[in-house]
């Protein structure tokens, strides 16, 4: 065994030792400073600039004496009103550490929920990036406000001009356990109140490395992330999961079609991440790149939304770089997830073994392999789901196994498979129908580079279905051959009785495409028929 293995098992056996709370969060962070005190942890391309890991435990130390002297620690919320940079992630990593609760809500898409959701949080600190909130709500609302500010080597602003009076070297609070509040995040509340999301630090915790190992993150890893830091997916893959395992970040503000493979090829990155709308949009992109020309490109994510095989497929052949999908909840962190080695076309990948997820009927009955059914997960009967409601208290939604709202099934060999959502249920003459299905049969002409199918009122059948797609340019397809195609792929009562075309799909925040907002167009567009 070699000196490097020596300090792999001591640090193995020591964070076995930990309990899951911030004293694991800490023992990572200072394993980290240790071994990799001066190895990039994260570079934000938009900034410019990077921070490593044994700046990071510096800073996280002196976040801790400084939240110590403010007497916040454990299950105090302070509350994150940032976008993307260095300084956002290392506060969301350094308050954990330290034992409070930090709370990151998104600032574009729950702006107009603010006031209501800081009155109910009662957060004892409130960090903002400047510019980012409209002026006088610190005034409306409770705690005390501070500009998150600039993080440098040298100094910053803001919080990080504060820490330079905090000595370094230790923490400033007793660990947390495990059923102490690690964070609270809220969802898109594009078209309802955002819901706040609690996990403690023992479901945190406990989600981080098995996702990480499905994925097959490493050390010598860089993974690449646009997505907002404000939600669990990229907070816990492309935050939480590269500190376990000591790997890069490089960050991203936003989401860029034309720059996307340049940041891959610019910043070294092995894992790009990635969901069905940016992985469209890169399709739409001109140019003949492909993976060859990203030799550290092991393979690029997909998540928040269903992949049909048809997409990745499409993708896969015309870039050579493989997609590894994942699948997760607000509610239970990452679910599933796959890599380039492990992937299984139209699969998320097998379900992390903690979980015991399965398929069950209406009734709660477990079903057999390939049958479909609704998707429950849960091995601590003891756990609760839990919510921040109006007020600001905590409520739980479901104790012991947690249904995510999605239908799917397992295969033989214990791959996930997603159909479709639980409310996107097209019923047609009391038949079931998953619209994803529909929609995986229009993608398969490649003069297709959308579709999505809804169920739309019927006075016989109830609900019947109709399609959107959005074309290829200079495609020249038209409804009838598209209907032709589905009659001959499809039975008779799945297949679309019409078929619309339309410039772009209608989606969510975090780029699904949202059938509710596709059947008021259909209702516009039907106003005036009988």
């Amino acid at each position: 065994m070699t000196g490097n293995d020596n300090h792999r098992t001591a640090d193995r056996g020591a964070k076995l030792r930990d309990p899951a709370g911030s004293e694991t969060l800490r023992h990572w962070l200072e394993r980290n400073a240790r071994r990799l005190a001066g190895k990039v942890f994260i570079h934000s391309i938009d900034q410019d600039k990077a921070i490593t890991h044994g700046q990071l435990l510096q800073t996280a130390q002196k976040l801790s004496g400084y939240l110590g002297q403010a007497g916040i620690g454990a299950n105090d919320r302070v509350v994150l009103l940032s976008n993307n940079s260095i300084e956002h992630l290392a506060t969301y990593l350094g308050v954990m550490a330290h034992g409070a609760t930090i709370c990151t809500i998104n600032v574009e898409m729950n702006a107009a929920y603010f006031e209501d959701i800081l009155t109910g949080l009662q957060p004892r600190l409130v960090l903002y990036e400047e510019g980012a909130v409209e002026e006088g709500l610190a005034e409306r609302t409770p705690g005390r406000w501070l500009a998150l500010g600039d993080w440098q080597a040298d100094g910053g602003t803001g919080l990080f001009a504060a820490l330079e009076h905090q000595p370094g070297g230790h923490w400033h609070a007793p660990p947390t356990g495990r059923s102490d509040d690690a964070c609270i995040y809220y969802t898109s509340g594009t078209s309802a109140r955002p819901k706040g999301v609690v996990l403690s630090f023992g479901e945190l915790i406990d989600n981080v490395e098995p996702i990480a190992d499905a994925f097959g993150i490493e050390e010598s890893d860089r993974l690449l992330d646009f997505r907002s830091y404000n939600w669990a997916s990229a907070q816990i893959l492309s935050g939480l999961a590269p500190l376990a395992k000591g790997a890069s970040v490089a960050m991203a503000r936003k989401f860029s079609r034309s720059r996307f493979f340049g940041w891959i090829r610019d910043h070294g990155a092995t894992v790009a991440a990635g969901n069905p709308t940016t992985l469209t949009m890169l399709m739409s992109e001109a140019g003949s790149i492909s993976g060859a020309d990203l030799p550290t490109l092991r393979f690029i994510t997909s998540s928040s939304a269903p992949l049909t095989v048809q997409e990745a497929k499409r993708f896969e052949t015309r870039f050579k770089i493989p997609i590894g999908q994942g699948y997760g909840s607000s509610e239970a962190g990452w679910i599933a997830g796959s890599n380039e080695v492990s992937q299984r076309l139209g699969s998320v990948g097998k379900p992390l073994a903690y979980h015991q997820l399965r398929i069950v009927d209406a009734a709660g009955r477990a079903l057999p392999a390939g049958e479909p059914g609704l998707v429950e997960l849960g091995s601590d009967p003891q756990r609760a789901y839990r919510y921040v409601s109006a007020d600001g208290s905590v409520k739980v939604h479901a104790n012991g196994r947690f249904r995510t709202g999605d239908l799917g099934y397992l295969d033989d060999d214990g791959y996930l498979v997603i159909t479709g959502r639980e409310t996107d249920l097209i019923i047609r003459g009391g038949v079931n129908i998953a619209p994803i299905e529909i929609d995986g049969v229009l993608l398969q002409r490649s003069e297709v580079a959308e579709a999505a199918t809804i169920g739309v009122p019927d006075e016989i059948y109830g609900e019947e279905v109709v399609s959107y797609v959005v074309a290829q340019p200079d495609a020249g397809i038209g409804e009838a051959a598209l209907l032709r195609h589905c009659g001959a792929h499809l039975p008779a009562f799945k297949a679309p009785k019409r078929i619309f075309f339309a410039e772009g799909l209608p989606k969510t925040a975090r780029g699904k495409i949202n059938r509710n907002a596709l059947i008021e167009v259909w209702k516009r567009q039907n106003a005036a028929s009988p």
